[in-house]
C-alpha cells in the first residue's frame, strides 16, 4: 500500500503521487506516458502532471490499481 510519508519529491503537486516503494518496472509509464515519467538518476517513476481531464483520472486509477508494488497513491483530497 503506497505510503504519503514515503511520497517521492519529484512528483507534481496535488492528489497523486509515486512513493519510494516503485520498483521501476515500467509498467505505469508505459500505460500513462502522458502523466507518469521516469527520474534516471533514481531509478524511480513520478507524477509528472496530475490528471487534468476524466480519461486522464480514469487512466491514473487504471495504473494506480495495477502498480505491483502498490507504489502509486492519492492523499484522498
Amino acid at each position: 500500500m503506497s505510503n504519503a510519508a514515503e511520497r517521492l519529491p519529484d512528483n507534481a503537486l496535488g492528489k497523486y503521487y509515486i512513493d519510494a516503494n516503485c520498483i521501476d518496472c515500467d509498467q505505469c509509464r508505459e500505460a500513462a506516458p502522458t502523466l507518469i515519467a521516469r527520474n534516471e538518476d533514481t531509478g524511480h517513476s513520478y507524477i509528472k502532471r496530475q490528471p487534468s481531464s476524466p480519461h486522464d483520472l480514469e487512466l491514473i486509477e487504471e495504473v494506480k490499481n495495477a502498480c505491483p508494488c502498490q507504489a502509486i497513491g492519492d492523499d484522498g483530497a
